[in-house]
């Protein structure tokens, strides 16, 4: 009981934030439970991006009833290659990415044949609430398969990389890049085994990693180092992160972006409970910063204030960027 005691006083001392505190003082406080839909749906979060102008992947269909799924083929007749999820689902569970066809048959970014029924009983599985969060009966969407910028190649294994940067009040608090693995099957989901990089929110330089809530320095499948990359389309992100706080009106949240080679900073989904990992791959803790944003808005309430995203975007590359990478 001691150590756990001194364990849990030496992590308050460095600002980690704990799962209780966030709930308690930041997921409860600042997101209104009635707005929840709209990030738990990607749905809602894609229409809502599409009609404020902000950058998503491409939407091609929605399937809502099984007797809508005869409906495929021709939502992907002019696609050779797509991704298929579900609207509720969580960590990336049923998503189906296909990379391209193969004599009447789709293939996937792993190489896999599969058959337009194989697809149809996926999406199936979708309806039925399978991967959803509750389990309850689902919708699911097809959109454009991003195709990852090439600075991913050396640093990741098959799969889409994204970016995930936590914002408070549309301050950025802190980002991570997350690399897909061979154990997380191309997914960028650190519980499925994908690797967590910090990003100095200044520069979009890659600082240490993190895999299995262990610092590494290396990609475990191609050896390259995971530190030290400067991210392209920096700014793109920031500002996108910023501006995703009115997509949703909610208060505390996870903005996940994909950097497309031709597209540029998508946005793929908001997350209203964003994971604490990333102070680990940050080696810093998330509570100074968000401290430091509540500080800031109250002076800004005190003199009737209230700044645009760049000035949001710089505030934030002011106090929490220009990051010493670390081992």
């Amino acid at each position: 009981m001691f150590g756990l005691i001194e364990t849990w006083r030496a992590l308050e001392a460095k600002g980690v934030m704990g799962i209780n505190r966030r709930n308690a003082d930041y997921v409860l406080m600042y997101n209104e439970r009635s707005l929840y839909p709209l990030v738990d749906d990607k749905i809602l979060t894609k229409q809502r991006a599409i009609e404020a102008g902000i950058l998503v992947p491409e939407m091609y269909g929605i399937i809502e009833t099984e007797k809508d799924i005869e409906k495929l083929q021709d939502i992907v007749k002019d696609h050779q290659d797509f991704v298929i999820k579900p609207a509720q689902g969580a960590g990336g569970d049923g998503i189906l990415v296909i990379a391209g066809r193969f004599e009447g048959h789709y293939k996937t970014v792993s190489g896999k044949i599969l058959t337009h029924e194989e697809i149809e009983h996926h999406i199936s599985n979708i309806l039925t609430g399978l991967y959803s969060l509750g389990g309850h009966r689902d919708r699911a969407l097809i959109e454009y398969r991003v195709k990852p910028d090439p600075i991913f190649k050396s640093i990741s294994y098959e799969g889409v990389p994204d970016i995930r940067i936590i914002v408070l009040m549309g301050y950025p608090l802190m980002a991570m890049l997350r690399l897909p693995t061979r154990q997380s099957g191309g997914k960028a989901n650190l519980h499925q085994g994908a690797i967590g990089v910090g990003v100095d929110l200044a520069t979009g330089i890659t600082l240490g990693g993190t895999w299995h809530n262990k610092k590494i320095t290396k990609h475990p499948d191609t050896n390259n180092a995971v530190n030290g990359i400067r991210l392209p389309s920096w700014g793109g992100f920031m500002r996108l992160a910023a501006d995703a706080y009115h997509l949703c009106n909610l208060g505390y949240i996870g903005v996940d972006m994909v950097l497309d080679q031709n597209k540029g900073p998508l946005i793929l989904e908001l997350n209203a409970r964003p994971g604490l990992n990333i102070q680990i791959a940050n080696n810093c803790g998330l509570l100074p910063r968000a401290r430091a944003v509540e500080r800031h808005l109250e002076t800004l309430r005190e003199k009737g204030i209230q700044e645009t995203v760049e000035e949001r975007v710089r505030f934030s590359q002011e106090h929490f960027g220009h990051v010493t990478s670390h081992d």
